[in-house]
């Protein structure tokens, strides 16, 4: 058992594999993908917001695997990758051209994906389970801003729904279903956050949309805190934030995507136009603050499309107010108006993602902070914060093992 030191050299070493994958994506064998099973045994993707794979896809694919020390890497299907997952007896193997690598598992399919809501929905087609402990639940893939041409050109939200249609999580849920799968989540002791999203609709309906949502939940669950995200278009009347607050969210998230202004209005023109613009997205995030609290609101950037020293800087500018400032890899994603294009090289996520942890630390925002606004904890961000603390379960499994001075 190597030492705790030993650990964290292995641990970074795992980190720059994590991101060489979320970069390249993996292919998988046909006897790896039998033997996986995802749906059955893995747990499977849920087409709840975007395609994240390279390609579109029929079969039925898993959502995440785990390498040796324990990183949560999200399955990105790249049939061209030099990275392969193959089977060599019982073994799935992550293979680099002919080296085999490392031995991975599969994350296992939680029990309430096979439960069915009170209408007979699959509750997998309601909520996501996200690492580490989270339910990520997308209420509809509509986004408004197609109706105008105006999509963000890296997203493919709507051409998500155009290509699988009513299945794999697409379509309208209702409050009662979240609640019930909600309630059923944190019954089996499977999350300890969720988050709300989904594509941007007109801001009545979306505030009435979500305090249904609200009520139901905490109907079913019986919690009144029920460590909840709404993740919202930036409200024209920033007095519904209160409202959001109010309903029993937490925390609450509002992606301005670019931070460079010029960039944004090319990039997001429905955001930019339709949405009140930068400058009122800034302004919704500090006075989110003033309501949610310090470290209670995230916004996330598409890292990746602009250069790396205007990302830091609005990251930097959100830390300073509060705001706990996200990055998300850059997937152009099939479907998307940047499909075909290509991201920066994974040291330069690993870059940023160092330069983002010393920018929270630096401002008061804790791992809980990260942990309650955002949907998912496998982020290189996120790893990066528990390497340093040494809070990743590994680490108390080395110190249970280290011999007694």
């Amino acid at each position: 058992m190597p030492t705790v030191s030993e650990l964290k050299e292995g641990l970074w070493r795992e980190l720059a594999l994590k991101a060489e994958l979320g970069i390249n994506g993996v292919a998988i064998s046909g006897e790896a993908l039998d033997f996986v099973q995802p749906g059955i045994k893995a747990q499977e993707q849920v087409h709840c917001l975007f395609e994240m794979d390279f390609e579109t896809h029929t079969v039925e694919l898993p959502s995440h695997f785990y390498l040796p020390l324990g990183l949560s890497v999200p399955f990105r299907w790249n049939p061209k990758s030099g990275y392969r997952v193959d089977l060599i007896g019982d073994r799935t193997v992550l293979i680099d051209g002919s080296e085999v690598i490392a031995e991975i598992r599969f994350r296992e399919r939680p029990a309430f994906y096979g439960a069915k809501t009170s209408d007979g929905i699959e509750m997998a087609q309601i909520g996501a389970h996200y690492a580490d402990r989270h339910l990520f639940v997308v209420y509809s893939n509509e986004c408004s801003y197609k109706d105008k041409g105006e999509d963000c050109l890296f997203c493919n939200i709507n051409y998500t729904k155009d290509v699988y249609g009513d299945k794999g999580g697409v379509f309208w849920k209702n409050a009662r279903q979240i609640g019930e799968t909600a309630a059923r989540a944190y019954n089996d002791g499977a999350i300890d956050h969720l988050t709300v999203s989904g594509g941007v609709i007109p801001e009545r309906r979306e505030l009435e949309y979500y305090l249904d949502v609200a009520e139901a939940i905490q109907q079913h669950t019986g919690l009144d805190d029920f460590n909840g995200t709404a993740t919202i278009a930036a409200p024209l009347d920033l007095r519904n934030l209160d409202r959001f607050k109010e309903a029993g969210y937490r925390t609450t998230a509002m992606n301005i995507e670019i931070w460079d202004k010029g960039i944004y209005d090319a990039i997001c023109p429905g955001k930019a136009r339709g949405g009140g613009g930068w400058e009122h997205w800034v302004k919704a995030l500090e006075y989110a603050v003033t309501v949610f609290g310090h470290g209670r609101v995230r916004s996330n950037i598409v890292a990746g499309i602009e250069p790396k020293r205007s990302t830091l800087a609005g990251l930097e500018y959100l830390a300073s107010k509060g705001v706990v400032g996200t990055f998300a890899v850059w997937c152009p994603n099939p479907g998307s108006e940047l499909e075909g294009h290509r991201c920066p090289e994974p040291g330069w996520y690993l870059d940023l993602a160092h330069k983002l942890v010393a920018i929270w630390k630096k401002n008061g925002i804790t791992y809980q902070h990260v942990f309650d606004s955002n949907a998912s904890s496998d982020t290189l961000q996120h790893d990066i914060y528990r390497i340093e603390d040494e809070t990743l379960p590994i680490f108390d499994t080395v110190r249970q093992l280290e011999p007694a001075e």
